[in-house]
């Protein structure tokens, strides 16, 4: 299946390390890394880590645009973007070695017109996807409900939707339909209008917006207790192993892309959120804003599906 991601509001990623933060300090930093960045343009690197190939779609401009770019180009990423008058943005996130803990900086976004977006999805249009994958934040300039235009849009080209986005944005999209959800339980409370779930309502909530016409599959992230796979035929819990976490940045891209890469490969829904998971738990193994490694992988995906045949919590 042909795989295109979707990008509104990229960036480049920017991570570096240092032994404390002090306030007021000249604090000696780690050499700069550089990554392309922007939830879409994730899912398209670990669709390539995994073997697989898609196209990102997505606004560019200044020199963080054209850098941005070189280092997909560079990745072997197929990439169409749209030309942007402005600077692309940049995010930037230190690791305190003292402490392990991380601090990220996210910078809003250059402003994008809804007619620029409209552009971007005409350039969609033009690859001819059958998987279509929309990830990240909007940008300034653009309505909060615009995802809601993009499921309109991926059902006019007869594109399976994927969506992983959060509040108004997430819930315009899933009144529109579309076809898989990754929501966490705070997102998933929400599109069912409750305050908050239990973990033992959490599979009749995903049913009941399947049932509502929103989407066909729920898969939802529970963190590091993994995910909850629920469509039409059930449910069953994907654990998750337990590991030392270097990092949570673009763990829940890697989850996408594992996913998608398994939809696309023709796996069934079982194994597909398992080696979401297992993309998903992997990339918090790596400092900054690195992705998952292949071979961690499927060393956790063996973990998983092992542990899944021996205690498989399910209602298929």
């Amino acid at each position: 299946m042909k795989i295109v991601t979707l990008t509104l509001n990229p960036a480049l990623d920017k991570s570096t390390a240092v032994e404390r933060l002090t306030p007021e300090q000249k604090l000696r930093c780690a050499a700069v890394r550089l990554d392309a960045g922007g939830g879409g343009i994730n899912v398209s690197k670990g669709i390539r880590k995994l073997g697989g190939a898609s196209t990102a779609v997505f606004p560019a401009g200044g020199p963080n645009g054209r850098r941005l770019i070189e280092l997909l180009t560079g990745a072997g990423i197929a990439s169409e973007s749209l030309d942007l008058a402005g600077e692309t943005r940049e995010n930037f996130s230190v690791l305190e070695t003292s402490t392990n803990l991380q601090y990220r900086f996210t910078m809003p976004g250059q402003p994008l017109t809804e007619a620029g977006a409209n552009d971007c999805l005409e350039l969609v249009r033009h690859l001819q996807p059958e998987i279509l994958v929309a990830s990240g934040s909007l940008p300034p300039g653009l309505p909060g409900t615009y995802y809601e235009q993009v499921a309109a849009f991926a059902k006019s080209i007869d594109a399976r939707f994927i969506l992983d986005t959060s509040g108004a944005a997430l819930q315009a999209a899933a009144d529109e339909g579309l076809y898989l959800l990754k929501p966490n339980l705070a997102e998933l409370s929400a599109l069912v209008g409750v305050e908050a779930l239990e973990m033992n309502q959490v599979d009749d909530a995903a049913l009941e917006i399947i049932h509502q016409g929103k989407c066909e599959i729920v898969v939802v992230s529970l963190g590091p207790q993994g995910a909850l796979l629920v469509t039409r035929e059930g449910f069953e819990h994907i654990p998750a192993p337990a590991v030392k976490k270097q990092s949570t940045v673009g763990a829940g891209d890697s989850m996408v892309a594992g996913m998608v890469w398994a939809l696309a490969e023709g796996k069934p829904f079982r194994e597909m959120a398992q080696i979401g998971v297992a993309c998903g738990t992997a990339a918090t193994l790596n400092p900054g804003t690195e992705l998952f490694h292949p071979e961690d992988v499927w060393r956790l995906y063996d973990w998983i599906k092992s542990y899944g045949e021996r205690y498989r919590i399910t209602d298929f």
